[in-house]
């Protein structure tokens, strides 16, 4: 895939020493979050999910989307810490409704403790991230609320969009997009409109952060779908090909269903009526989708929405958070692994 770069004063070096300066600063501050003692079994699987290896990418954004519009993210951390909650009470849900046992190599937290037990944890995690929202200096809680409830009422319409897209069998490219923008992208954005909102950002500038962070999150999701099949053997840590394998409908999928015909549609419509394919066919569907061009489709998309979304910040008014903002976004999409 062509490779996205820009040229600016803020290089791939600096914005990765801030990624792990902040990266540490927002694990600091989160270990001494849930710091009760009792009851166990509410405050322990909160603080378990939290000592995960979480890359932290939504809170970083937050404090970056402060730095953009306000030339600092001093203010930002509660609210960045909000979001990173908000965002782990969703994996403990998620792992529930999946029935996953582990979650990078560790027990899921209904797994260590028990269903019981992760449901009420994640509940409190909620109500947990809006306190901590309001306990940002800012005049401007109400909107902070009103972000975070937003994105919590539409991850759960895209999870939910995303349990009635598995029964389906016939699935759109605008269904498949519409549950990622929703299931995906609303955390991402919201997560640069608080720290607009935290930063104290004027509406357009808000429009802006919440564009940028539609147009990464659609481009992050998408590649997830393209290096599943394409990225070198063990370089993800996953089996190439897993999204196949399991019959989940990607982009790739949906769309090379609507550029292949005859022998290639069916094999291809069999991996979603039969909820998966042999992994000894993994070779067969990628070269179906090289032959029918899905393949550079995907990645000109991926590119196409960067570009706009790096786009959408030129407007920012300080011009170093911005630049990290645009740095830290091509480091997300030139990822290989």
């Amino acid at each position: 895939m062509k490779d996205f770069i820009m040229t600016m004063p803020i290089t791939q070096e600096l914005v990765e020493k801030k990624y792990h300066l902040y990266h540490s600063l927002i694990n600091n501050a989160l270990g001494k979050c849930f710091d009760r003692e009792s009851p166990v079994m509410l405050y322990a699987p909160a603080r378990y999910i939290l000592e995960g290896k979480g890359k932290r990418i939504r809170p970083f954004l937050t404090l970056l989307a402060s730095e953009a519009v306000c030339g600092s993210s001093e203010e930002a951390l509660n609210v960045a810490l909000a979001v990173e909650i908000l965002h782990n009470f969703t994996l403990i849900h998620d792992d529930i409704m999946d029935q996953a046992e582990l979650r990078h190599g560790r027990l899921t937290v209904h797994k260590k403790w028990n269903i019981n037990a992760a449901i009420l944890s994640g509940d409190m995690m909620i109500a947990y991230a809006y306190e901590l929202a309001l306990k940002a200096k800012s005049n401007r809680h109400p909107e902070l609320i009103h972000i975070l409830n937003d994105a919590n009422i539409t991850i759960c319409e895209g999870q939910a969009l995303d349990m009635e897209l598995e029964e389906k069998k016939e699935t759109t490219i605008t269904d498949y997009l519409d549950m990622i923008a929703k299931k995906t992208g609303r955390l991402i954005s919201a997560a640069l409109e608080a720290g607009g909102v935290a930063g104290n950002a004027t509406e357009d500038q808000l429009s802006a952060l919440v564009l940028f962070g539609e147009k990464i999150g659609r481009a992050f999701q998408i590649q997830d779908d393209y290096l599943d099949i394409m990225a070198d053997n063990g370089k993800s840590g996953k089996i190439v090909g897993g999204d196949v394998i399991n019959g989940k409908k990607t982009y790739l999928l949906l769309r090379s269903l609507e550029l292949t015909s005859g022998a290639e549609h069916d094999l291809l419509n069999s991996i979603i009526i039969n909820k998966g394919i042999g992994a000894e066919r993994v070779p067969e569907v990628k070269a179906i989708y090289k032959r029918c061009g899905v393949l550079e489709e995907t990645a000109a998309l991926i590119n196409r929405n960067t570009e706009e979304a790096l786009t959408a910040l030129e407007t920012l008014p300080y011009a170093e958070g911005r630049e990290y903002l645009q740095g830290y976004a091509n480091i997300l999409i030139k990822r290989d692994f």
